[in-house]
This record gives structure tokens, sequence and C-alpha cells, in this order.
């Protein structure tokens, strides 16, 4: 994967603008459904928006793994948030989780605030897509 940066824009912080990837013979895609903060037997174990971020991604490394996959992998990243004050407001602890599970890659991403979550409890859904090289 590359990183696309048109050279006269400001770096972004924790995204990537886009990501071109070459398919060759043998890549795979893999598309990871919306996560959210609950573990995998679907309990939520904090109402904490960063906390919840963390299991979310936790769950993303977890789906990727099952496909052969890794962080590194990642080309895209949604993030749904129902509140994005308390999103902005978490941007620390969120980078923290984020570093620890994820690492410093950083893909095309974006962030939405919409109106509601269909799980009730749930604060933030993260979905990805994530492109995975031949075996060598």
């Amino acid at each position: 994967m590359k990183v696309l940066q048109p050279p006269d824009w400001a770096p972004p912080r924790g995204y990537a603008n886009g990501i071109l990837t070459e398919f060759q013979a043998g890549s795979r895609l893999i598309f990871v459904g919306g996560q959210i903060g609950w573990n995998g037997q679907c309990e939520f174990e904090t109402d904490d928006f960063a906390g919840q971020v963390a299991q979310a991604l936790r769950n993303i490394v977890a789906v990727l793994e099952q496909g052969g996959a890794g962080p590194a992998h990642i080309a895209r990243m949604t993030w749904y948030v129902k509140n994005k004050a308390e999103y902005v407001n978490a941007y620390p602890a969120i980078g923290e989780h984020y570093r620890a599970i994820i690492g410093r890659h950083y893909p095309a991403m974006s962030a939405v605030e919409v109106a509601d979550l269909v799980e009730p409890r749930a604060k933030v859904e993260i979905e990805v897509t994530a492109v995975v090289p031949p075996a060598p």
C-alpha cells in the first residue's frame, strides 16, 4: 500500500487522505462489518467512549486474523459516532488505544456523526476494508 498525499497539502494526523493498492494474483480483500464496543459474547464492559473504541478495534483485529490479516492490511476505515463532542474530547485516549491495538498504521479514514446506532449502548461503530497481498 502507498499513502497518497498531495505535496502542497498539510499532512493529516492519524489518517491518510488516500491509499493506493496494486492488485496481484492471489491478493484478497477483507470487508469487516461495523464493529462496536462489545466483546465476543455481545456484552458491553464499559460505557466509556474510548473504552468502546478500544474494544471495537480489538474486534476488528480478531476478524482480520480469521482472514489471515492484521492491522497493517487495513486500507480504509469508517467510524460512525453518536456524539461528535464526546468523540473529539476522547481524542487523546482514542489515540493511545489506537496505537496500542492498530499501531502506527493510518489508513484512509472517515468519521461521521450519526443519529443513532442499532445497539442502544453503542457509542461508536467502526468498519474496515483490508487488502492482503498474496503469500510469498
